[in-house]
């Protein structure tokens, strides 16, 4: 079997993935907690089930897109906590083939990723709003959590994990190779294995050894020995860990952040807070500075379609990439401190300087006094000088550093300026 450094090393080069949100919470476009954050009934929300037609999904639209911002893996949502699935599942009605849309949504997904070399990623969330064996009351977040009439309910939670796994097993059986297994998620007693989680990373790897799997089943990915479910990387949320991710013994550990391009996952049509296109490629450098990948979520709109404004970001992160893409794919942490203008990523002896602050006079480098063989800008290739000015040779404090001066008031990228600094 191998090893999760052999299984992750792709991963570790790509950096850059898409998350995609899709389903019936894209109907009503109040996000995709909708179901459970109002309590709605099931007879509601079938009404959604019964108007989803997927007219306008074009996923070849949606993997080209992704290809020209730059992501070179994608994760697809194929149920969400609701239980709606996207694919063709036999264990249940409530899928997208039973709906107008008439067809296997996933299906789709993966020919049009395929096509265009990325890598894919399918979603599955092991709780379930639908099933009848997933238990509702006293639950934190399940729409009957208060209902008194699913008090008394019969619940054979056995059933259900029947269910659950028989639904990994068809994903990871009816659509060829899968590189990214992505579970979410546990929480309190329903965690590890409850949902008979060793089994379960058993059955997946005797159908697609290579895959790699998140560490929501459950466990402690960060211990010395981590349990056999505990995952091949780290998935923070909304956050990007300010010293990365490292185990007990302090060896980094894979990792990724997952971040809305607004602030919801699923399509919330009035949430106009989208992130601009410099705090997306400033994040990116963050998470890779930090030896992590970044996984950025779209949401399509009920037809299908992802909106203009998302459009326009990717768009613009993927014209930085096309001209800064050594400094990313590839690249890990710099062994130098985050210098105070910016970050560090680096690959072997190439050092990226990601410089956001111009600040008054030459670029100071801390400790790279004649370590510096060659210095340019990356977008374009201009030769820089590495040279001290004048001044500098008044202060002793500073005699180990290295400076580059850039000609002008303001950054040749304003968003971020990369630096290539080839070290002897």
């Amino acid at each position: 079997m191998s090893t999760r450094e052999e299984r992750t090393r792709w991963f570790l080069q790509d950096r850059f993935g898409m998350f995609i949100h899709w389903g019936l919470y894209s109907i009503p476009a109040r996000g995709e907690w909708i179901r459970g954050n109002e309590r709605m009934s099931y007879e509601h929300y079938k009404t959604y089930f019964d108007e989803f037609d997927a007219s306008r999904y074009q996923p070849r639209e949606w993997a080209k897109a992704a290809k020209a911002a730059g992501q070179k893996y994608a994760v697809l949502t194929t149920k969400h906590h609701d239980g709606f699935c996207l694919f063709d599942s036999k264990l249940t009605d409530f899928k997208a083939t039973n709906t107008p849309a008439g067809r296997d949504l996933v299906r789709e997904y993966v020919d049009a990723f395929r096509e265009e070399g990325i890598s894919l990623g399918l979603y599955y969330s092991i709780i379930d709003w639908h099933h009848d064996d997933y238990p509702g009351y006293g639950d934190k977040a399940h729409p009957d959590r208060d209902n008194e009439s699913a008090k008394d309910k019969p619940i054979d939670f056995d059933r259900y994990l029947t269910y659950m796994h028989g639904q990994v097993k068809e994903l990871l059986t009816n659509y060829g190779k899968i590189d990214i297994m992505w579970f979410d998620f546990s929480y309190d007693d329903m965690t590890g294995e409850k949902w008979k989680a060793t089994e379960l990373i058993r059955m997946i790897r005797s159908i697609q050894p290579d895959i790699i799997i998140d560490n929501r089943l459950g466990g402690n990915i960060r211990a010395a020995e981590p349990e056999e479910y505990a995952g091949d990387f780290f998935s923070p949320e909304q956050i990007i860990p300010p010293g990365g991710i490292l185990d007990v013994k302090g060896a980094p550990i894979p990792w990724e952040a997952c971040i809305t391009l607004n602030d919801n996952w699923g399509y919330h049509s009035t949430d106009k807070n989208y992130k601009s296109a410099k705090q997306v490629i400033r994040t990116l450098v963050e998470c890779v500075s930090k030896n992590g990948n970044l996984l950025l979520n779209v949401a399509p709109d009920a037809k299908g379609e992802i909106n203009r404004e998302s459009l326009d970001v990717l768009r613009d992160v993927g014209e930085w990439l096309r001209l800064n893409s050594d400094s990313i794919y590839g690249c890990g942490g710099a062994t130098l401190p985050k210098p105070e203008w910016g970050r560090f990523t680096q690959n072997g002896n190439k050092l990226y300087a990601h410089v956001y602050d111009r600040g008054i006079g030459p670029i100071y480098f801390e400790g790279l006094k004649g370590k510096i063989m060659k210095a340019r800008l990356l977008r374009d290739g201009t030769e820089l000088k590495v040279e001290a000015p004048w001044m500098a040779q008044e202060y002793s404090d500073i005699e180990g550093g290295a400076f580059i001066t850039l000609s002008g008031a303001k950054l040749p990228d304003e968003m971020d300026t990369v630096i290539e600094l080839q070290l002897w």
